[in-house]
């Protein structure tokens, strides 16, 4: 069986990742778009992106949505202490609604047990806490100790942004 070797991306893909990071332009031809930008044809970035996501190192092109000009006014983080035997298992579950728009494991710590993570949005409070108990009551979630963290300010949200380390410079130039 042949050993599979790891893709690394050069500077063009680099380029490309972070050209991509505040999302595709609004145009008819996006791909072409870009290029431009980066001095590639249209052809090529659809051919590097294709590379790419076949190579694990994109996981999907999406639209990220901002949700409060949308009137999803709450978001609430809700976290778990479930057992860690079960959190692939009910994460999986948890996942499958349509307004939870992240869930994930994360480690405990001493003055804080809780494992299991998902943020849900709604148009307000009322809907998130319904949508929870929906979520919890299907999931039989009920049993685990949980805290329900409800966003008071938003300071900034955008996607994650990826690109190439910088190049480091020493007091000498």
């Amino acid at each position: 069986m042949a050993r599979q070797t790891q893709y690394k991306p050069d500077t063009q893909d680099l380029a490309l990742l972070a050209q991509i990071a505040d999302g595709l332009p609004l145009c008819p031809r996006p791909y072409a778009q870009l290029g431009l930008q980066i001095s590639m044809d249209e052809v090529e970035v659809i051919h590097r992106l294709t590379v790419l996501k076949a190579q694990g190192l994109i996981k999907r092109l999406g639209v990220i949505v901002k949700h409060r000009p949308l009137g999803y006014r709450a978001n609430a983080m809700v976290v778990w202490d479930v057992p860690d035997a079960q959190v692939k298992q009910l994460g999986g579950q948890i996942s499958q609604f349509n307004f939870v728009t992240l869930c994930y494991q994360r480690p405990r710590h001493a003055e804080w047990p809780y494992n299991l993570y998902c943020m849900i949005h709604g148009k307000n409070r009322a809907t998130v806490l319904a949508q929870l108990a929906q979520l919890s009551q299907a999931c039989g979630l009920g049993e685990f100790a949980r805290q329900v963290l409800f966003s008071r300010r938003c300071f900034k949200q955008r996607g994650a942004v990826y690109q190439a380390p910088p190049t480091s410079v020493t007091a000498n130039g």
